[in-house]
């Protein structure tokens, strides 16, 4: 097969009347794949085609692609969303190695179902949870996929914060930084933070038992407590997003003994955030304990 380029940003092969997306050479944030080139429909996305492309924040795959090859997408670390038109597609190896700001995968069934938390999910699931088999566009969605996500997160969750640890020591501070084991144990927590609050979210067939652990874990590591992960994440990741600082406060993370403390790591830098435990209080006042009305 020749290879050829289109528009001056694609680069693409011909061949049994298909075409494959080889390569891109554009600098668009939002990128939109042809569902056809010279006539022919294009099926396929190639090895390492968007390799390293920093600028991608957005990708678009027509309904015509089938199959989606190795490291097609790897290393894109500002790539937040990408949307699948077809149903049935077969994903190469890490297609999304170090994408670490991606934030959901769309797909046809998931729209056409309103599940849209299950994109979030499918995104967590290569992202952070290193589960490519849950990267199934026709079974994503269903209870038995929201089951082995379930499992993968549990596995996680249950895991030592230390595993790993020596490897890191043994490679060197040079290239995976800080051998500090508080400072690893605490990145581990944070991870579980993350996908704890994720999936609290977006609740679907969530059983009741994985429900109360989950609630248990993250309320375990608010301020004050023998870790403050889950606050820390919050405030830092996610203080401008009013869906996680709301799940804080209905978990009950937030009360007597560190409210004033809460206030005061706040400070002036998400005021929106500062506003809303203000308010809560505020609304509260009339009650005899403010702290038992968030609790009800």
């Amino acid at each position: 097969m020749q290879e050829k380029q289109l528009d001056g940003v694609w680069d693409y092969k011909l061949t049994d009347e298909k075409a494959y997306i080889v390569g891109y050479k554009g600098l668009d944030a939002r990128v939109e794949i042809p569902a056809q080139i010279e006539g022919y429909p294009v099926i396929g996305i190639g090895k390492k085609a968007f390799l390293s492309r920093k600028n991608l924040r957005e990708i678009i795959l027509p309904d015509t692609v089938e199959e989606v090859g190795d490291w097609a997408f790897a290393y894109c670390n500002g790539l937040a969303g990408v949307t699948f038109l077809g149903g049935n597609v077969r994903f190469g190896k890490d297609i999304f190695k170090e994408c670490g700001r991606l934030e959901r995968i769309r797909f046809r069934a998931a729209s056409a179902g309103g599940e849209e938390g299950i994109g979030a999910l499918m995104a967590a699931a290569v992202q952070m949870m290193d589960a490519y088999y849950l990267l199934d566009l026709a079974e994503a969605g269903s209870r038995e996929w929201l089951a082995k996500w379930d499992a993968r997160l549990l596995t996680i969750l249950r895991t030592s914060n230390q595993e790993g640890y020596s490897r890191q020591v043994l490679c060197g501070e040079e290239d995976y930084g800080s051998t500090d084991l508080e400072a690893f144990m605490s990145s581990k927590r944070k991870m579980k933070v993350r996908l704890a609050l994720l999936r609290l979210l977006h609740p679907q067939s969530l059983l009741p038992g994985l429900q109360r652990e989950l609630e248990d874990f993250l309320r375990s590591l608010t301020k004050g407590g023998k870790g403050e992960e889950t606050w820390l994440v919050v405030k830092d990741e996610y203080g401008d997003r009013r869906e996680y600082y709301k799940l804080f406060t209905d978990l009950n993370c937030i009360h007597e003994g560190n409210y004033e403390e809460i206030l005061a790591d706040i400070g002036e830098e998400h005021p929106e955030m500062k506003a809303f435990f203000l308010r809560l209080r505020e609304e509260n006042r009339t009650s005899e304990d403010f702290f038992a009305a968030l609790e009800l």
